[in-house]
C-alpha cells in the first residue's frame, strides 16, 4: 500500500500542470492568431476614382491629415465611368471626381450616387457654386472652368480681327482656320456642344456647327492635338477648355483667350459618393476636405495640378490663380439633366454630321 502513495500524490500535481500548460498554449494561440482584438475597428481605406490633375496630391494631403489610407485610380473620365458601370453589382469605389456635371448626372440617373447628404460648411459655396448643386444633392462642385473659350494665335491675327462671340467664327477670317475637339473623345467638349444647343436652340445649334464645318472647321481628338495645330499655324483659332488655354498662355505661347459675350458654358469639377460606398465615413470626410480651404489650396497649386489648377473657385475666400481671368465672364449653366438625357444622341449626330 505504501508503494501506491507516491502515485497518489503525483497524479493531482500532473493534472494541475496540464491545466496551466493548456491555458498558456490557448493564450499564445490568441495573441499570434490575429493582428488585433476582435473588437478593434478595421483600418480605414478610401478608394478614389478620379480624372483630375491634382488628385494624387489631394490623396496624399488627405492621408497625411487623417491617417486614412487612400487608393487612387486615376484615368480619363470615360474610362472611370466605364469602370464604375462595370462594377455596378459589386462596387469597389467610395468617391468619384471628374469634370462635367452632365456625365455625373448620368450616374445619378442610374441610381449610383449618394443623395440628400450635405457636407459641412457647404454654405461657403459662392453663388455660382450653389447654382451647380443638383436638387437631390448627389454631387458637389469643387471648381469650375469653361467647357470652351476661344483661343487665338496672336502671331496670326491682329487685335481688330479677334472674335467677340461664337458666330464671329463663321466669318471669312476663319475660313479653314478654326479647330475644336471631338465630343466623343474629349470630356469637356460635350458640355460645349450641349451649351451651344442651349443658348441657340437645338435646330439653330446644329446649323451653327454645320456652318462651321462648311467654313472649314477641323476636329481633333483632344486639347493636345488642337493646341498643337494652333501653335503650328495650321489654324488661327480654337475652341477648347479655357484652363488648357491658360496653361499654354502662362508657358509663353502666343495665345489670347476670349470669352464670348453671349456666354461660356460651365464645366464644374464635380465630386460624388457611391451610395454603397465600402467606407462611407471616409468618403464623407474626403469630400468635406476637398471643399475646405486646405483642400482648395492643394488644387490651386500648379505644381500639383498643372493646367487643371487654372480654375475659377466656387468656395468663398479662396484666392484664384492670378494667371487666370476671373471677372468679366458671362457664365451659362448647362442643364445637366437635359444634357445627360441628350448625350448619346448629340454625340452620334455630331460624329455623323460634323466629324465625318
Amino acid at each position: 500500500m505504501n508503494r501506491k502513495r507516491p502515485y497518489a500524490r503525483i497524479l493531482p500535481l500532473l493534472v494541475i500542470i496540464s491545466v496551466i500548460v493548456a491555458a498558456t498554449v490557448t493564450g499564445c494561440g490568441t495573441s499570434t492568431g490575429s493582428a488585433a482584438p476582435a473588437s478593434a475597428a478595421p483600418a480605414k481605406q478610401l478608394v478614389f476614382y478620379s480624372a483630375q490633375g491634382y488628385d494624387s496630391a489631394m490623396a496624399k494631403a488627405f492621408q497625411a491629415k487623417t491617417g486614412i489610407q487612400v487608393k487612387l485610380v486615376d484615368d480619363s473620365t470615360g474610362k472611370i465611368v466605364a469602370k464604375i458601370d462595370a462594377e455596378r453589382s459589386n462596387p469597389h469605389w467610395d468617391v468619384a471626381w471628374f469634370d462635367g456635371d452632365s456625365t455625373m448626372q448620368g450616374l445619378d440617373n442610374e441610381g449610383m450616387l449618394l443623395q440628400n447628404w450635405t457636407p459641412k460648411d457647404v454654405s461657403n459655396l459662392t453663388a455660382l457654386g450653389q447654382s451647380l448643386v443638383p436638387a437631390d444633392k448627389a454631387y458637389y462642385p469643387a471648381s469650375v472652368t469653361a467647357a470652351a473659350a476661344i483661343g487665338v494665335n496672336t502671331k496670326l491675327l491682329s487685335p481688330d480681327q479677334y472674335p467677340k462671340d461664337w458666330r464671329d467664327l463663321l466669318t471669312p477670317v476663319f475660313k479653314n482656320s478654326l479647330a475644336m475637339n471631338d465630343p466623343s473623345i474629349s470630356g469637356p467638349t460635350y458640355p460645349y456642344v450641349a451649351g451651344i444647343m442651349d443658348i441657340m436652340g437645338t435646330a439653330q445649334g446644329k446649323q451653327y456647327f454645320q456652318d462651321l464645318k462648311a467654313n472649314g472647321l477641323r476636329v481633333f481628338p483632344t486639347n493636345d492635338n488642337t493646341l498643337k495645330a494652333l501653335l503650328a499655324g495650321q489654324v488661327k483659332a480654337v475652341t477648347i477648355q479655357d484652363s488648357a488655354l491658360a496653361a499654354a498662355e502662362v508657358k509663353g505661347d502666343p495665345i489670347k483667350i476670349i470669352y464670348p459675350s453671349s456666354g461660356v458654358f460651365t464645366l464644374p469639377g464635380v465630386i460624388a459618393i457611391n451610395k454603397n460606398a465600402p467606407d462611407m465615413a471616409a468618403a464623407k470626410q474626403f469630400v468635406e476636405y476637398v471643399l475646405s480651404p486646405a483642400g482648395q489650396k492643394v488644387m490651386a497649386d500648379v505644381k500639383n495640378g498643372g493646367g487643371d489648377s487654372y480654375f475659377n473657385p466656387v468656395i468663398n475666400g479662396i484666392q484664384p490663380n492670378p494667371a487666370r481671368q476671373q471677372s468679366g465672364i458671362n457664365w451659362v449653366k448647362v442643364d445637366p439633366i437635359k444634357a445627360a438625357k441628350d448625350e448619346n444622341s448629340l454625340k452620334k449626330w455630331f460624329h455623323d454630321n460634323i466629324v465625318q
